[in-house]
């Protein structure tokens, strides 16, 4: 029998402000602040009798929320008829909702319309996928088709008008059977809007979307950023008879000088604004939908940096988080840290928490196996380089899932111990509420990452599939130079990975910062770099005039900018004075200029020997030491050796007080200085956090 129901309050106002996000989580209202500790459960994959003990479960793991999915083509049953548990008990979404809030346990819904859950057409019903109106386009008209187990499907246009209607009709069946549920009424806190949204994993830039109401977006875009004027079009085209009217959005990449870029860059600038303005239309469509009222997110995907998903476009969404599915090797780490450090700067610029929206625990079927170490490595990395909230998927296995947890019956696993462990020293650390100071910001403008989408060498395969594997720009774009000294993206990339290796290898904690935000990305910074090979908004470079008035030292290179974002030149040179500009004409100079700035601004450093090993430090309000991080992703043991100043006693933070002597694995639970450092045992593959001890 399907489970009760919450009562329904007689009139709530849908614009009540009932949740709000604080940079530890989320504020529901009376003092109370939920840190993001989440784990996914798939309600119509279990039976309702499993619904209660799954939850049971992971609130006795110590997770605060339950991450849900509501498959629309799972409870669709005819166009515009819904299944909500009346004849499958499964798909009681409100009974399986007023349970958790009965455990205690707050919700992350997600209602798509895509969820992808590893489900067929990614939960979209089949209809939509097959109606010729809702399809993305290719540069020939054809549907876009995404080659996907168990069946490959079009994709829907993020700019067609018809799925978006048919978006808007979903949000409201569903808000007619929950929105009574938001808190504190029941147990919702947090609404996704859609699901990874990079143009479904076909993101290459000439792809998609050639839709006709997509096209005709292109165009108003286009008059948009030029003002309305067709001189300033036809200049930045170099052709003098493209009207805004019959505009056409390239096919395939055919420049050769930088004069051919503009109209390449303009399509990869229109992709983000497609995107953002689908995710607002969406947003709009929940608020219609009585699903307002707690903040709104949505999860960016592995590769997220060569996609056009660009946050700052994203206005609409309150909190923007990222998918973690990283294995345990040098390789992927430094993935981790440029992914999460980017994120962290700029969630804690605008005071939201840093969230792992879906951070694997398992794997599904069909996917490379991620083992116990790499699903444990990758959330405490994470957590390392400033993660403060994340979302175990799956917390409770399901159908199509391996390696969970929880077993789909809600019994623990062995592995269910590890997260218990650790979700008890989040509690006992507070860690939610800690911050890792990072005064080195490393800055990749917004026109590098739209210039790489734009070369990238290898299509019709996404940009993204190069960035998940590791690859960088030098691995992935055309090695031309369209008339500079080099090629632009890879002289840029071989830049930043020069003050990243020094950086790293004297100890000095950084972050990588968005160009577009930088504003927020580089509060508390005091010595920022930033990439200019190729050319640079001069909105960006007002920006880091800001930050040097404030005393941050700037740097600049490999050249100071002369083209502007749409890589033509500039109508007037920018005035870059109080910034420096450092050729680094050998690279390995950088290290040189590290050492430098230690020294003239004082800056932390925590190095290791051997240096394969990574830590972090992470401070309460008052900037003491409480929580240290220590990682090895190799794939064999080490014997840390550690300068930590001002630290005298570390304690192994997954044991609790009165714990077993010895501590687990040979694990020394109490470790103190000796002749100036600390030696601490990390073996292969493994995250150890220490709690400091004064």
């Amino acid at each position: 029998m399907p489970s009760p129901r919450a009562a329904r309050p007689a009139d709530t106002p849908a614009s009540h402000v009932r949740v709000r996000l604080s940079p530890d989580g989320l504020d529901l209202g009376g003092g109370e602040v939920l840190p993001l500790w989440a784990g996914a459960m798939h309600y119509w994959h279990h039976v309702p009798a499993d619904w209660r003990p799954g939850l049971q479960a992971m609130r006795d793991m110590g997770l605060r929320l339950v991450d849900i999915y509501v498959p629309w083509g799972v409870h669709e049953t005819a166009p515009g008829a819904f299944d909500f548990g009346a004849r499958n008990p499964s798909l009681d979404v409100a009974g399986f909702l007023a349970i958790a809030h009965e455990i205690g346990l707050r919700c992350v819904f997600r209602p798509g319309p895509h969820i992808n859950a590893e489900l067929t057409y990614f939960g979209l019903p089949e209809r939509i996928v097959w109606d010729a109106k809702c399809q993305a386009r290719t540069p020939g008209g054809h549907p876009v088709i995404l080659p996907i187990v168990p069946v490959a499907f079009p994709v829907p246009s993020y700019a067609s008008d018809a799925f978006i209607e048919e978006t808007a009709r979903w949000y409201r069946a569903v808000g007619e059977q929950v929105s009574h549920l938001r808190w504190p009424e029941g147990p919702i806190v947090l609404v996704q809007v859609d699901n990874e949204g990079a143009l479904y994993f076909r993101d290459g830039q000439y792809d998609q979307d050639y839709h006709p109401d997509a096209v005709q977006a292109f165009r108003e875009f286009l008059r948009e950023k030029y003002h309305d004027s067709a001189h300033d079009l036809r200049a930045a085209w170099a052709d003098e008879s493209v009207a805004f009217a019959t505009a056409p959005p390239p096919k395939r990449f055919d420049a050769r000088e930088t004069r051919q870029l503009a109209r390449h860059v303009d399509w990869a600038e229109f992709h983000e604004e497609l995107l953002s303005t689908g995710m607002e239309r969406m947003a709009a469509a929940l608020v219609d939908a009585k699903l307002d009222g707690v903040p709104t997110t949505h999860n960016l995907p592995l590769g997220e940096s060569a996609t056009p998903l660009n946050p700052a476009r994203m206005t609409a969404i309150d909190l923007i988080g990222l998918d973690y599915y990283h294995r345990a090797n040098p390789t992927e780490h430094w993935t981790i840290l440029r992914r999460t450090t980017e994120l962290a700067c700029r969630c804690e610029g605008r005071s939201r928490p840093a969230f792992g929206a879906e951070v694997g625990a398992g794997f599904p079927p069909f996917f490379a196996p991620l083992d116990e170490h790499d699903s444990m490595y990758a959330l405490t990395c994470a957590m390392a380089y400033g993660l403060r909230g994340f979302n175990l998927y799956m917390a409770v296995e399901r159908d199509r899932w391996i390696g969970a947890p929880i077993d789909p019956h809600g019994r623990p696993r062995p592995m269910a111990a590890s997260y218990a462990r650790l979700l008890a020293a989040l509690d006992r650390t507070a860690f939610h509420t800690l911050r890792r100071r990072a005064p080195v910001r490393l800055v990749v403008p917004r026109a590098l990452r739209r210039l790489a989408r734009v070369t990238h060498a290898f299509g019709p395969l996404t940009p993204a599939l190069f960035h998940v594997a590791g690859a960088g720009w030098r691995e992935s774009v055309l090695e031309r130079d369209f008339g500079l000294d080099a090629p632009p993206v890879i002289a840029a990339e071989a830049y930043l990975r020069a003050f990243e290796r020094a950086l790293h290898a004297r100890g000095v904690p950084f972050a990588y910062a968005g160009g577009e935000t930088v504003e927020h990305s580089t509060v508390g910074a005091r010595w920022i770099v930033c990439a200019s090979a190729g050319g640079l908004k001069p909105h960006l470079v007002d920006s880091l005039l800001a930050v040097r008035e404030h005393g941050v030292i700037v740097t600049m290179g490999p050249r100071a900018p002369e083209l502007d974002g749409n890589m033509r030149p500039l109508e007037r040179p920018v005035d870059v004075t109080g910034i420096e500009i450092e050729p680094l004409d050998d690279l390995a100079r950088a290290d040189v200029l590290v050492a430098r700035r230690i020294d003239e601004l004082s800056l932390p450093t925590w190095p290791t020997d051997p240096i394969d090993a990574h830590v972090t430090v992470h401070e309460d309000a008052s900037g003491a030491p409480r929580v240290v991080f220590v990682m090895n992703p190799t794939d064999r043991d080490l014997v840390v050796r550690l300068s930590l100043a001002g630290i005298s006693v570390l304690v192994d933070a997954l044991e609790p007080a009165g714990g077993p002597g010895g501590g687990r694995g040979g694990y020394r639970p109490r470790v103190a200085r000796d002749r100036g450092a600390f030696e601490v045992t990390v073996p292969a593959r493994t995250v150890r956090i220490m709690t400091v001890e004064s």
